[in-house]
C-alpha cells in the first residue's frame, strides 16, 4: 500500500496554484482550475481531483491543451448556443459556458447549450451546481474524446470514454439533488487511483487487453490496456451511447472512433439543458410534490450492513465536511507524479513540497 499523506485544503490548493501557474495561466485561470480540482477532492472524486495535473502537464507540453483559452461562440440561437472551447482548461471553458447558459435562461426561461473542443471539463457536478445555485435545472450529456477506455456491452475492447451524465434540480429550503455519474461502472482516475495505491478492482468493473475479466487495475492505466465495462450491463451502455451522440456527434461534431494514438489531451463535448421549473407556473406544487416524495423515500428502513438511503449529493457533501476538518488524502504515489509534472514545468519541486506543508 502507498503511504498516504492528508493534506489539509488550504495548503494544497496553494501547491496547486503554483502548480498551475507553471502553465503561463492568468490570475482568474489558475484560481478556477485550482478550486474545480480541489473541490473534486473535498467531495471525494479523487479521480477528477489534483491527481489529474500531471495528466493536464503532458497534454500542454504537447500542445493539446491551451492556457488562457475563453470559449468562442459558434451560433447564437437565442436560447440555443454552440460553443467551441478552443483546447481552454475544462475550468475555465465549462465555467463560461454555464454562465452564458444560465443567464439566456433566467432570460428565455431555457436554454440548450452545445459546447465542444474543451479539454477536460473534470466533474460535471460541479456545472450542475451552478445551475441549482440560480434555482435552476440543469441536464447534462458529455463525451469523452481521448484513449478509448470502456467497452460496449458484449464487446470485448474499448470503443468509447466514460462518457458521464449528471441532473442537478435545486430543492426550496434543503440541499439540492445532484446526480453526477461515468457510464462505465467507475471513473477512469479510480483506475488510477487504484494502481497507486497499491490496491485491486472489485470484480466485474474491468477487462483485460484479451477481453477476460480482472480485478488489476493496471489495465486502465499501463499498456497493453484493458477496457472498462458500463455499469448496469446493457442499460448503461445504451446511456454511454445517448451520451456520445449528444454529446459529441451533436454538441462537438467529434465523437471517439480511434484507437489509442498516445495523445494525452482529453477533449470533452457537453451538450446541456438549463430551464427554470417556475416558468411551468407549477413551482410551489412541484417543490411541495418534490419534498414529500422524497421524505417518502428516505423513510425506507435501512437495509441490514448500510446507513441506510443516501441521495444522490448526500455523500459528496459529507466527504466534504470530513476532509476540511481532517485534510485530503493525496497517495506518495499521486504526489510525486505532481513533483515530476512541476519539475518539467520548470518549476520547485521543494517549493510545490514547502506549501502543501510536506
Amino acid at each position: 500500500m502507498a503511504v498516504m499523506h492528508l493534506i489539509p485544503a488550504d495548503k494544497l490548493s496553494a501547491a496547486v496554484r503554483y502548480l498551475v501557474a507553471g502553465y503561463g495561466s492568468e490570475a482568474r485561470e489558475i484560481e478556477l482550475v485550482t478550486e474545480n480540482l480541489v473541490q473534486a477532492n473535498l467531495t471525494g472524486h479523487d479521480s477528477h481531483g489534483v491527481g489529474m495535473l500531471p495528466r493536464y502537464t503532458e497534454a500542454f507540453l504537447s500542445g493539446g491543451l491551451k492556457a488562457n483559452a475563453h470559449i468562442e461562440m459558434r451560433m447564437d440561437g437565442g436560447a440555443m448556443l454552440a460553443l467551441d472551447g478552443q483546447h481552454g482548461f475544462g475550468q475555465v471553458i465549462g465555467h463560461e459556458a454555464m454562465e452564458l447558459g444560465i443567464a439566456r435562461a433566467k432570460q428565455h426561461g431555457s436554454c440548450m447549450v452545445a459546447l465542444g473542443n474543451s479539454h477536460h471539463l473534470c466533474r460535471i457536478g460541479a456545472w450542475a451546481e451552478m445551475a441549482v445555485a440560480h434555482n435552476l435545472i440543469s441536464l447534462h450529456f458529455v463525451n469523452v474524446v481521448s484513449r478509448p477506455i470502456v467497452a460496449p456491452w458484449g464487446g470485448a475492447d474499448a470503443r468509447f470514454g466514460t462518457n458521464p451524465f449528471t441532473v442537478g434540480i435545486p430543492v426550496r429550503g434543503g440541499e439540492p439533488i445532484l446526480l453526477d455519474f461515468a457510464t462505465s461502472v467507475v471513473a477512469q482516475g479510480k483506475t488510477r487511483v487504484a494502481h497507486n495505491k497499491g490496491e485491486q478492482l472489485p470484480p466485474g468493473q474491468m477487462l483485460d487487453d484479451k477481453g477476460n475479466p480482472t480485478t488489476d487495475p493496471r489495465y486502465g492505466v499501463i499498456e497493453p490496456y484493458g477496457a472498462l465495462r458500463t455499469f448496469g450491463e446493457h442499460k448503461g451502455f445504451g446511456m454511454a451511447l445517448i451520451c456520445e451522440l449528444l454529446g459529441g456527434a451533436l454538441a462537438a461534431g467529434m465523437t471517439c472512433r480511434t484507437p489509442a494514438d498516445g495523445r494525452k489531451e482529453i477533449l470533452n463535448g457537453m451538450f446541456t439543458i438549463i430551464f427554470d421549473p417556475e416558468k411551468f407556473g407549477q413551482g410551489p406544487l412541484f417543490q411541495e410534490e418534490m419534498q414529500q416524495f422524497v421524505q417518502w423515500v428516505k423513510a425506507s428502513p435501512a437495509m441490514p450492513g448500510s446507513d441506510g438511503v443516501k441521495l444522490a449529493g448526500e455523500p459528496e457533501r459529507v466527504s466534504r465536511t470530513k476532509r476540511l476538518a481532517e485534510g485530503i488524502p493525496v497517495d506518495e504515489n499521486t504526489w510525486r507524479d505532481m513533483l515530476a509534472a512541476a519539475s518539467k514545468l520548470g518549476l520547485d519541486p521543494n517549493k510545490m513540497n514547502q506549501l502543501a506543508g510536506l
